[in-house]
């Protein structure tokens, strides 16, 4: 389950990366609303990146096997979620090609599926349960 902290920190390098890159090379070259759409997905890319990296690290603890499958497949949907959400808003800005966006309320919707399987990871949770072997 370190792939998932792994990825978490990539995701958390590249929204730095791309945030940065929006602000001092594209945002001269945009019009003031796609750089408003850029900024929304940098700041749901960071979100992204933050949460699939605090699962990664929950999931470097001792969990209960079905927590610890819950969990992980929480992590991988925001993964899944943040690159269609934000990559979708990304390209569409840098190609200048709006149809790309068609993608994005997919990752929003894979996103909002992160945050329940999050919650029911949570809600099911055995306190006090010896891990099972890994």
């Amino acid at each position: 389950m370190r792939s998932v902290l792994a990825v978490g920190a990539v995701l958390g390098f590249l929204s730095v990366a791309i945030g940065a890159s929006a602000e001092h090379a594209l945002r001269p070259s945009v019009s003031d609303e796609v750089f408003r759409h850029l900024m929304t997905a940098v700041r749901y890319h960071q979100i992204g990146a933050l949460i699939v990296t605090a699962i990664g690290l929950a999931l470097l603890t001792p969990l209960a096997r079905h927590t610890a499958k819950r969990l992980a497949l929480s992590g991988w949907l925001f993964v899944a979620g943040t690159l269609l959400f934000s990559f979708s808003i990304y390209l569409s800005a840098v190609l200048n090609q709006p149809a790309i966006t068609m993608v994005t309320p997919v990752g929003g919707i894979t996103l909002m599926l992160g945050w329940l399987v999050l919650a029911w990871a949570a809600l099911t949770a055995l306190p006090g349960r010896s891990p099972s072997p890994q």
